[in-house]
Order: C-alpha cells, then sequence, then structure tokens
C-alpha cells in the first residue's frame, strides 16, 4: 500500500456466536455493510474488534477473512502486535502479513511500559522494525489499551524518516497536537486519520486524510460526507 486512500476506514467489530466463536456470516454481512456505506478502508482486528481477547490464530483468521470478503472493494489492515516481547511481536506482524492485509498496523502501548519515555519507545520500535521484513507495509495506532500513548513530535519524525509507515490513526483529542503533526507530515506519503469526532473538521482542513474510529460502525456516511465537504461554509 503506497498511499492509503482518504476518507472513512472503519475500526471493526467482530461479531460472536452465543458459544463465543466468531460469527463469519456476521462478519461477512458487516464487511458488506461498511463498503455499501461509503468506507474507504476497513480496519480490522483493531481494539474495537475484542483483539485483546482473541488468539493469534483467530486474529489471523478474521484478518483473512475480512480480506476475502472485502474481494479488493476497498483495502484491509490489521493489528499485528498484542503481546510484549519484541520477538513475539515480530512473529504476530508476519503471521498477520501472511493474511494478506494491506498493511499491519503497530500498536503504540504495546512497544514500550507506561513508565518508559518516548526515546525507550523509539528503541524498542526500531528493534521490532529490523525484524519486520521492510516488504510488509505498516500503519501506527496509538492505541488506548493497554494504556493510552499517543506519538510525540519525535517519534513521529522517526515514523517517516524510516520510511516504513503509509497509516496514522490519532487518538490525541488534541487539536493542536494534530496540527503539529500534520505540519511533520505535510508532503510524505504517511498519512493521518483523526479518530475523534470533536477534532475532525479542523484536521481535515489542516491536512488529515480522515476518520479511524468506533463511530464509522454507526454512522459512516455522515463523516464521508463530512470529509468530503469540510471545506464548504
Amino acid at each position: 500500500m503506497h498511499e492509503p486512500p482518504a476518507g472513512v476506514w472503519a475500526t471493526m467489530v467482530t461479531p460472536f456466536t452465543d458459544g463465543g466463536a466468531i460469527d463469519y456470516r456476521g462478519l461477512a454481512s458487516l464487511v458488506d455493510r461498511y463498503i455499501d456505506n461509503r468506507v474507504a478502508g476497513l480496519f480490522a482486528v483493531c481494539r474495537s474488534s475484542e483483539s485483546f481477547e482473541m488468539s493469534l490464530e483467530e486474529r489471523r483468521a478474521v484478518a483473512a477473512f475480512v480480506v476475502g470478503a472485502a474481494a479488493g472493494r476497498v483495502p484491509v489492515i490489521a493489528g499485528g502486535n498484542f503481546t510484549v516481547s519484541v520477538e513475539a511481536q515480530a512473529d504476530e506482524v508476519a503471521v498477520i502479513a501472511a493474511a494478506g492485509v494491506d498493511a499491519v498496523v503497530l500498536l503504540t502501548s504495546t512497544m514500550a511500559g507506561r513508565e518508559e519515555d518516548d526515546a525507550a519507545w523509539r528503541r524498542r520500535a526500531d528493534a521490532l522494525l529490523a525484524q519486520i521484513p521492510e516488504d510488509i507495509p505498516l500503519g501506527i495506532c496509538e492505541s488506548p489499551a493497554p494504556y493510552h500513548r499517543t506519538v510525540g513530535a519525535e517519534s513521529l519524525s522517526w515514523c517517516l524518516e524510516s520510511g516504513r509507515f503509509r497509516f496514522l490513526k490519532d487518538t490525541s483529542c488534541d487539536a493542536r497536537a494534530i496540527e503539529e503533526k500534520l505540519r511533520i507530515l505535510a508532503g510524505s506519503n504517511l498519512r493521518l486519520y483523526n479518530a475523534n469526532t470533536q477534532t475532525l473538521l479542523p484536521s481535515l482542513r489542516s491536512g488529515a486524510a480522515g476518520y479511524s474510529s468506533v463511530m464509522a460502525n454507526v454512522s459512516p456516511r455522515l463523516y464521508d460526507w463530512l470529509i468530503a465537504n469540510h471545506h464548504s461554509r
């Protein structure tokens, strides 16, 4: 994925049967619903998908199924690092990449502990990237779980300079922070997708590529309209 399309990227939910198994019939219907309501892409195996409660095999199976159900109509990305050690995370990324997704998304809050500073985060991220083949496109998500970790300006510059990332889900809910990030990303193929409705309009006017959050499960057409018409007065 050279550059993800602008628009709404749904953070997918995962339907389950009463017995706790993944409901693939419901998942297929859900993929069609997203696409029929004009999403630009699907973010599967994310926090909204109950991914922290799934096994790696379940996450792989969901990612592969969504890729198949989307059938090339929209790109599909999926979260890839839900464990702790760099080696285990690299293995997870390889498994999810093999499911055929367009990019594997790295979660910020599993790449360093809550008490570790941004410099430590970059060291761990650098170690992880060294174990991920360069032909695997990557995204990054400021995941609120297991704790909320946003990407500061220096870390974002590091992501950009690595040349490995194409997708950033911003969860800062901070218009000024988003504007600073967009200044750093200007002219690059690393695109920012805002997860916060309150700051979405100003972020779009500052150059954000779109929206990626749970409300895309409820009213994706509304967000699609806003993205298409954000310059209107």
